[in-house]
């Protein structure tokens, strides 16, 4: 393997949901060119894949594989791409990656995916609607793959208090309005357990199609066809996290109904005894893979995403 020198570094979140890098002593060792698929990288909410702390953990994916890797923005510049996570909708963001995707020749062949946090929701999404190319691998790190019971921290003194402002005021008994829903990112994976059976989260909740909770007889059975194509899903919890609300939702599951005092296990779950979506098929098909980490969220060393990278793309 050719070797390239880079700091081996800490990757937490700053208070605007970046990246901070914190070196560490340590070497990268770029793998030769070996065919491996190209890997498709998805940022945060509040990060940019024009970041530089951003750049680097799609770089050091590229290292770890010997092939190609590439962050998909939801825009063409750092600004817009930072506010694309919060005033373009989930699906909108789903087909600016779609679109994306499919004009990087690349990526024609299929690719394998990691999510950072809120990026996975891109991910989700791209693989019920379109999976075309298809996802071979779908690693989840930190991810709100089932959405978030209470919405992300926010600092009301950063550079991001007027998104904050603007989370605290709408995310509450207005979250399920068309109008919010229609308006922020967040809103769109909000999953209340005291409203899950809601006319209008049923009706209007991007999450609630993806889920098969919509209403009766909305469901697009593309979404479970789709999802079942993909052959791995590494899913990658942090123990102490603060963010995604139940962490339990980083291994598909959640707060019981009714309550936000007792988590449910993937397997617990209706939606997944149900096969709403198709989780019960691909567990079942030994599909799904299950890591974690100690700390908050988005909070691991290189050497763990590159462990990820090389057993759950390589092997």
């Amino acid at each position: 393997m050719a070797s390239v020198l880079v700091a081996s570094v800490l990757l937490a979140l700053a208070n605007d949901g970046s990246f901070v890098l914190q070196a560490l002593d340590g070497r990268i060792e770029r793998r030769a060119d070996t065919g491996n698929l190209p890997t498709v990288t998805a940022h945060g909410m509040g990060d940019s894949c024009f970041n530089s702390g951003f750049k680097q953990v799609t770089e050091a994916v590229s290292n770890a594989t010997g092939s190609y890797s590439v962050c998909i923005p939801g825009a063409d510049n750092e600004p817009e791409d930072t506010l694309s996570g919060f005033f373009v909708t989930m699906d909108r963001n789903v087909e600016i990656f779609a679109k994306k995707v499919r004009e990087d020749s690349q990526l024609a062949g299929g690719f394998n995916a990691v999510g950072f946090s809120q990026g996975n929701s891109v991910i989700r999404g791209y693989i019920h609607k379109y999976n075309d190319p298809p996802v071979k691998t779908f690693l989840s790190v930190h991810g709100t793959v089932m959405g978030v019971a209470g919405f992300p921290n926010c600092n009301p003194n950063g550079i991001l208090a007027p998104v904050c402002d603007k989370l605290d005021e709408s995310l509450g008994e207005k979250a399920y309005y068309f109008e919010t829903q229609d308006a922020l990112f967040q809103a769109n994976y909000f999953r209340d357990p005291l409203r899950w059976n809601d006319t209008q989260y049923r009706r209007n909740s991007q999450l609630a199609q993806w889920n098969g909770e919509g209403l009766p007889g909305t469901f697009n059975e593309t979404f479970k066809q789709n999802f079942i194509k993909v052959e791995r899903f590494a899913m990658i919890k942090a123990m102490r996290d603060t963010m995604v609300f139940p962490n339990e939702g980083e291994w598909w599951g959640e707060f019981a109904h009714g309550t936000y005092s007792k988590t449910l296990t993937m397997n617990e779950t209706d939606y997944y005894n149900n096969d709403n979506f198709g989780l019960k098929t691909v567990n079942e098909q030994g599909k799904i893979l299950f890591n974690h980490t100690d700390h908050n969220h988005l909070v691991f060393t290189l050497a763990q995403l590159q462990w990820w990278v090389q057993n759950y793309f390589l092997q």
